[in-house]
């Protein structure tokens, strides 16, 4: 069962990134989302060193979905460049992967 994907991804507050995930539940692109409130980020932007806190989201998804999923957390996060990483899901607990597929229902266009 490796038809699933984990996206990590970095919001610039705990709102956006529930608001979002929230919608992404509801519309059943993922079968779950886990917030970390609140990690510090250091990195260089416009030549300048940049220390922020942010939260750290990742979900769980078919990987159908996660072009979907991107298009819609670019076009809601607050940020110019939101960090958004695919990573496979090669392997887990069969219950869960078997809940994830009934979570996450595939559509018909």
């Amino acid at each position: 069962m490796n038809e699933f994907c984990e996206i990590h991804w970095s919001s610039g507050s705990i709102d956006e990134a529930r608001k979002i995930s929230r919608y992404l539940a509801q519309e059943r692109l993922i079968a779950g989302a886990q917030i970390i409130p609140w990690v510090e980020t250091i990195y260089m932007w416009n030549n300048q060193l940049e220390t922020v806190q942010e939260s750290k989201i990742i979900l769980k998804a078919p990987k159908v979905n996660c072009k979907r999923i991107e298009e819609i957390i670019k076009e809601n996060s607050s940020y110019q460049i939101p960090e958004i990483l695919y990573f496979n899901i090669e392997g887990g607990s069969e219950d869960y992967l078997v809940w994830a597929k009934e979570s996450t229902p595939q559509r018909s266009l």
